[in-house]
């Protein structure tokens, strides 16, 4: 079984950029889909972008064009850039790997809070 842990939140000003980290270890990590989800206070958990274990990638409508995903497998890491951070970017950001249907299979870590003002 994957276990991944997320890092590299904090706070930031609009505009600004930061650059997730969700690092995993256990099973072949490489043969896995990732995805990264927030959860704002008050809302339920969304989606934000997905990367398949060949590199394909797909991104939720509110993010797209400023966030990138991308995977290091030898690192057995996927990296989630965030550029043009805005406030209602603010949230717990948490990953996951995914199944064939794209829904997350493994257990929620903490996540990593990002925090962006106006």
């Amino acid at each position: 079984q994957v276990q991944l842990v997320e890092s590299g939140g904090g706070l930031v000003q609009a505009g600004g950029s930061l650059r997730l980290s969700c690092a995993a270890s256990g099973s072949i990590f490489s043969a896995n889909a990732v995805g990264w989800y927030r959860q704002a206070p008050g809302n339920e958990r969304e989606w934000v972008a997905a990367i398949t274990n060949f590199g394909g990638t797909k991104y939720g409508d509110s993010v797209k064009g400023r966030f990138t995903i991308s995977r290091d497998n030898a690192k057995n890491t996927v990296y989630l850039q965030m550029n043009n951070l805005k406030p209602e970017d603010t949230a717990v950001y948490y990953c996951n790997t995914l199944n064939g249907l794209g829904r997350p299979i493994g257990s929620w870590g903490q996540g990593t809070q990002v925090t962006v003002s106006s």
